[in-house]
């Protein structure tokens, strides 16, 4: 494994949460020197940052990048507004996710005006086999006779979530835009509530995509 690949592997263990060297170690399998000689010089480059307790975490930096390269997507561009319109309509947090390999990765996210909210970063890499997004985005199932999927506490407790898929002109599925929020909102059938409004918010970024002539 190269350099740079190795170095991707100190990032993408911090994802979860800040580590100590010991526990970086243990998570990339890198030998000690390896994995402090690397998280230095990612932090050098503001890739990494450390804790006041000493832990290596996601460096500022990345937020920035972050933000410019969702900025480069088209589909993220092109969804603001329907995005806009989701959340406020259902008081609850919405994002658009893509997949990329084996994961899902949130583009775009407002997050809920309520206290009490489910927060997805923006960049999350989030794994498929766990909520209705990534329930969309893995042909779980095919199709929906409702238009929408939804997940009760799949992928982090007390949370549901509901979720539509964006397709091209082929019908192929290229991104997924959600709901979520805390359960004791949604209630266990969020579907019910918020369906048909991810429904359609779907099709309207179809839309406002250029994936589709009309809603």
């Amino acid at each position: 494994m190269g350099v740079l690949d190795k170095a991707v592997e100190v990032l993408a263990a911090l994802e979860e949460r800040p580590l100590a060297l010991a526990e970086l170690v243990e998570v990339t399998g890198l030998p000690r020197a390896t994995a402090h000689r690397l998280a230095k010089a990612l932090e050098s480059h503001g890739l990494v940052r450390r804790e006041a307790d000493g832990r290596f975490a996601l460096g500022t930096r990345l937020i920035a990048l972050g933000r410019v390269a969702a900025d480069g997507l088209p589909l993220a561009q092109a969804a603001s507004e329907a995005l806009l319109v989701l959340r406020d309509s259902t008081g609850e947090s919405v994002q658009l996710f893509i997949r990329e390999g084996d994961r899902r990765v949130c583009i775009a996210a407002l997050q809920s005006l309520h206290g009490l909210r489910t927060i997805v970063p923006l960049g999350a890499s989030l794994p498929l086999d766990a909520g209705s997004a990534g329930k969309v985005l893995s042909g779980v199932p095919k199709r929906s006779s409702e238009g929408w999927v939804e997940s009760i506490g799949e992928r982090e407790a007390g949370v549901a979530s509901v979720s539509a898929p964006i397709r091209d002109s082929n019908g192929t599925v290229v991104a997924a835009v959600s709901v979520s929020g805390p359960i004791e909102r949604t209630t266990r059938h969020p579907g019910r509530q918020y369906g048909s409004m991810v429904a359609t918010a779907a099709r309207q970024i179809e839309v406002d995509a250029g994936l589709r002539l009309e809603p």
